[in-house]
């Protein structure tokens, strides 16, 4: 496990999401309501569509496609279609810089 430079703190807006690729794999970055910021892989479990283009609500992400809705704090569905949990990755905010943990 490694420390990746995911983005910068002010790409992403509050209650929002950037899409992050990195070695052929695709996650979604997240920064809450309350500044804070979290990382998932980047397709719903339902159908593998980017949670990039989904909406972000406080602390979760509603699928673009079929509407389902994930607290990207943990991974967990809140609402289906969807019935797998999504990965979530360790988050932090250091020397100006959004970092994942991967």
């Amino acid at each position: 496990m490694a420390w990746i430079d995911a983005c910068s703190p002010e790409d992403i807006d509050a209650e929002d999401v950037v899409r992050f690729d990195h070695n052929g794999r695709t996650f979604a970055v997240y920064r809450n309501h309350e500044d804070a910021y979290f990382c998932t892989d980047g397709l719903c479990t339902h159908e593998e569509i980017h949670l990039a283009d989904g909406l972000v609500v406080e602390n979760t992400i509603e699928c673009p496609k079929h509407s389902s809705i994930f607290d990207f704090t943990n991974g967990e569905v809140e609402t289906p279609p969807a019935c797998e949990d999504l990965h979530t990755y360790p988050t932090k905010v250091e020397n100006g810089r959004v970092l994942i943990e991967i």
